[in-house]
């Protein structure tokens, strides 16, 4: 279906959206998972790799079903504001040491769960390395090693014929009613865009998690083939993003 400056979506969809979470949570594998299975839904999710490791192999069944495991990098490097305690902090690092990470959580993961990551989420969405005169953005490295990478807390859908892959919108996803993600489905779907909501612990109510009705209403409400949704992993969107941009006179 042609879309908003002229991207065209795979037949009877006018947008697409991802669903995304974070940290390889004991939540997403005993009940997220499990509840998207039940509604025919794929997601991507970003490992924390000292978290996947006990029960990688209920991730690599994950995969087998058709979900998507990416790179949230080895030690989950954010600001040293945060206060975690700790060493891991963006400040400290350079690109090379980033790239050294980005390459070995690869190869750990590959080693895991039998796939090299074809998506990356920027631990607490945040994209530099060093301190002032010396702060350096990381995208560059995303754009190299990945096909997609995805941010957090941003405030849009993205737009599908000019967005930059390697830096994708991620919507904050934990905490949200079913009313307020279907405002952002409202809005994607006028746009024609790609939302990607970004989320951790699964079907439990708690700090940093989306509900079991949230994720519910979520999951019915994007397989109605009237709504004209594709719900899909952020490596397949992304390529077919990318395949779209590089077909001449794709509409």
């Amino acid at each position: 279906m042609l879309s908003a400056r002229g991207f065209v979506w795979p037949p009877g969809k006018r947008a697409a959206v991802s669903l995304t979470f974070d940290d390889s949570r004991s939540t997403q594998i005993e009940a997220g998972i499990p509840l998207l299975n039940a509604h025919g839904v794929k997601a991507s999710f970003y490992a924390t790799i000292a978290r996947l490791t006990p029960a990688a192999a209920r991730w690599r069944e994950a995969i087998a079903a058709g979900h998507e495991v990416g790179n949230h990098t080895v030690n989950h490097p954010c600001s040293c504001n945060f206060g975690w305690g700790t060493p891991h902090v963006l400040e400290e690092y350079t690109l090379e040491s980033m790239e050294r990470e980005l390459l070995a959580a690869n190869q750990q993961l590959e080693e895991l769960v039998g796939v090299r990551p074809a998506s990356f989420a920027y631990p607490c969405g945040q994209k530099f390395v060093g301190r002032g005169e010396q702060v350096r953005s990381y995208v560059p490295l995303i754009a190299r090693h990945f096909l997609a990478g995805r941010g957090f807390r941003d405030e849009s859908c993205n737009a599908p014929a000019c967005c930059d892959l390697a830096q994708l919108f991620g919507v904050d996803y934990d905490g949200m009613s079913f009313a307020e993600v279907k405002g952002w489905l409202e809005a994607t779907a006028q746009r024609g865009g790609w939302l990607v909501l970004a989320g951790h612990d699964m079907a439990v109510d708690q700090r940093q998690a989306v509900s079991r009705a949230t994720l519910e209403e979520t999951c019915a409400y994007l397989q109605d083939p009237a709504n004209g949704f594709w719900v899909d992993t952020v490596a397949r969107i992304a390529a077919y993003v990318q395949q779209q941009r590089e077909t001449p006179d794709r509409g």
